[in-house]
């Protein structure tokens, strides 16, 4: 009687579990084309971002080219300890975040700002601001840091020379450790401002424009609206980016750090990337390299991690 009663209820759980299976598979035929549309974005993350992961082995390594991944020798947290133990490590810790939390702290606000007053501006000087403000974004790194070089030059530059007009010595500020941090946060800032605004601006455009009338009608200010309507509207958004931006704390890209690096401004300038560029690429010490970005990835998840249980506590808008 057992025996049968146990065997009903796997055959019940198997009809379940193949009504559910053939009830997915009907989904997925009835929307085919949107998944057919998603198929090479899905092809490109499984090739260039999963299928990568399976060199971070080289980590716990000593990964040699004619060796091959399976071959080389193990050397458990060998690179790590390295790391941590070496004498630039704090220096490049507290560098990294310095620059990435003065990134974030200055050039975070000002989109949303940005994308605030354009949304109240006509649409004529809307449009011509934005295609002026979008521009720098498409500059190459080499481009500004030729840029910076040439605005701020001690000899030449336009800065110095309006220093000297004004009858102030002449600065370098390429290789001034202390003008380091402004020069790459603001050139950053003014370079991605515009572009980083157009998110705020397509989340404003979904805005009810019958709260707005009715907020006049009740009499609020231009300032009343904004700050009750619009900046509400969004808040979700800032709260996603935020988050996400949170999570990436630690990551500077090396390339514009690198070209405006020197001999007088390594002290503040050498950041986590370019000094794994330097001895990880350059040097050829791969497993060094792998055993570094490991390091940075596991930093960046915890912190996205906390940013995002603080977003899901103080908020109801949250990644997951």
């Amino acid at each position: 009687m057992e025996t049968n009663l146990i065997r009903e209820e796997s055959a019940g759980k198997a009809r379940q579990n193949a009504g559910k299976f053939q009830a997915v598979c009907q989904k997925i035929w009835k929307y085919r084309a949107y998944y057919v549309l998603m198929l090479p974005a899905v092809i490109y993350v499984a090739i260039f971002c999963y299928a990568p992961m399976y060199g971070l082995q080289i980590a716990f390594k000593d990964y040699r080219p004619v060796l091959g991944y399976l071959d080389s020798p193990w050397v458990g947290f060998k690179h790590f300890i390295s790391f941590f133990e070496g004498a630039y490590f704090w220096r490049l810790i507290r560098n990294t975040f310095v620059i990435t939390i003065y990134s974030l702290v200055a050039g975070f606000p000002l989109p949303i700002i940005l994308a605030l007053l354009l949304n109240e501006a006509q649409q004529k000087f809307r449009k011509i601001s934005q295609t002026i403000m979008y521009a720098p974004h498409f500059i190459s790194v080499v481009v500004l840091v030729g840029m910076i070089n040439l605005l701020f030059s001690p000899s030449f530059g336009l800065v110095n020379n309006v220093l000297e007009a004004m009858g102030m010595e002449r600065v370098y500020f390429i290789a001034s450790p202390d003008a380091f941090p402004h020069l790459y946060v603001w050139s950053g800032i003014w370079q991605e401002l515009g572009w980083n605004a157009v998110i705020y601006i397509a989340a404003l455009a979904g805005v009810d424009p019958g709260l707005h009338e009715a907020a006049r009608i009740d009499g609020a200010s231009r300032l009343q609206r904004i700050l009750h309507i619009n900046l509400p509207a969004i808040l979700p958004t800032i709260t996603i980016l935020l988050v996400m931006r949170i999570g990436s704390l630690i990551s500077v890209g090396y390339e514009k750090i690198y070209l405006m690096q020197n001999d007088l401004n390594i002290e503040v300038s050498e950041v986590i990337s370019t000094y794994v560029y330097k001895r990880g690429i350059l040097n050829t010490n791969y497993s060094f390299s792998t055993a570094v970005g490991i390091f940075n990835n596991l930093v960046n998840i915890v912190m996205l991690l906390f940013a995002n249980t603080i977003a899901k506590k103080l908020s109801d808008t949250s990644l997951f």
